[in-house]
């Protein structure tokens, strides 16, 4: 989202010809224009402080707000005040959205400053910052218990109703791109602010889909909703999984589902977030962020109900025949190869080949049948679920 206000401030500045600074209504700084003047008077001690300690402040903001900026629809011309330590005229352009002041643009004005047209271009531009204001203020409100209940209900009515909830919550974001992120297992029942999470739309806890260990409390994971700029790029996605595996202290997986427009199949992505979550924790080399569509068979994989594992198998899954599980996974990941299989295992030939044919003493199954090595290959790579 700071990459769109920065953006946006540098085109209202190329279209005025001076550095414009972006502040919130409450004049903290969201962002600035470059200052490349050889005139050193255009970085006066406001602009300065504000860039600086990203804020102005009590008699400078009392100033400007003596001129009407809160209520100002257009363009507002301030005029110097030393005393109040305004040392430069400026220029406001009110960002408003839907009749609400968000925030504020600044430029220093020169005589005979920008022109009326100029003014009304960047007063457009100012519009669409409105908007992104707007929307990062929705997301600032707590959607917790509305993404629970959309990830939670069955489908049929109770879904759409919960569906319908968040809808209105989030006003007119539902209907743009987002996906789900799942991080798990998370420490805790308690969710970060989505003002912390870049792009974050709505966060929530939930039970995982891992058993407890011992009996013990089922682990929790948490979902997060957010919003992207293209179907293609997850990046704001992968930057908020991210964010949430620093505030759990990193100890956690994260899945990523693939983008979708809307909220209709939000259990959809729920179930390929979580999927993706399931793989990474199962398959290190797949995380520690892991999309959905990066899995490969552990899409179909998490996908099944979980079940015992196959009888021919249960012997060799048993603590005591560990590693002759890794071997034969290896030789059915490497397609079974044998010199490579050796080479990644860091063994002799001979010494694969024989535990090979330990693996189909114990199963009863003939590594050189494809069926057999079909479901091998399955039973071994669901054990780690």
């Amino acid at each position: 989202m700071k990459g769109d206000y920065q953006e946006l401030v540098d085109e209202i500045s190329a279209l005025l010809g001076a550095p414009a600074t972006l502040e919130n209504r409450d004049f903290g700084l969201i962002a600035f224009g470059a200052h490349d003047s050889d005139d050193d008077s255009a970085m006066d001690p406001v602009r300065t402080r504000s860039i600086l300690t990203r804020k102005s402040s009590p008699a400078v903001r009392a100033w400007f707000e003596g001129f009407g900026i809160t209520r100002a629809t257009g363009p507002v011309r301030i005029p110097a005040a030393p005393d109040a330590g305004v040392f430069r005229d400026r220029v406001c352009l009110p960002v408003r959205h839907r009749g609400v002041v968000l925030g504020y643009v600044w430029l220093l004005d020169d005589d005979p400053g920008p022109s009326p047209e100029r003014l009304a271009a960047a007063m457009e531009v100012a519009e669409r910052i409105g908007v992104l204001l707007a929307a990062e203020e929705r997301a600032g409100s707590d959607l917790s218990r509305e993404l629970r209940a959309a990830l939670t209900a069955e489908r049929g009515w109770p879904y759409d109703m919960a569906l319908a909830a968040l809808r209105t919550a989030l006003g007119p974001d539902a209907e743009g791109l987002h996906t789900l992120v799942c991080l798990a297992p998370w420490p805790t029942e308690d969710s970060p602010s989505p003002r912390t999470v870049p792009a974050a739309a709505a966060l929530c806890t939930l039970p995982w889909r891992l058993p407890a260990a011992d009996g013990g409390t089922p682990p929790r994971a948490l979902a997060a909703l957010v919003r992207l700029r293209s179907a293609d790029n997850l990046s704001p996605a992968t930057t908020a999984a991210g964010r949430l595996r620093t505030t759990a202290g990193s100890t956690g997986v994260a899945g990523i589902a693939t983008s979708r427009r809307g909220l209709a199949d939000l259990d959809g992505a729920w179930r390929e977030a979580g999927s993706a979550a399931l793989a990474a924790h199962a398959q290190p080399l797949l995380g520690p962020l892991a999309e959905w569509t990066a899995i490969g068979p552990y899409r179909l994989l998490t996908a099944l109900p979980r079940a015992e594992p196959d009888p021919a198998v249960r012997a060799l899954l048993s603590p005591a025949h560990t590693e002759l599980a890794r071997t034969a996974e290896e030789f059915l990941d490497h397609a079974g190869q044998a010199g490579r299989t050796a080479a990644a295992l860091g063994i002799h030939r001979q010494t694969l080949y024989y535990r090979l044919s330990r693996v189909e003493q114990l199963t009863g199954l003939d590594l050189d049948a494809g069926e057999d090595r079909l479901l091998l290959h399955m039973a071994l790579k669901a054990a780690r679920l």
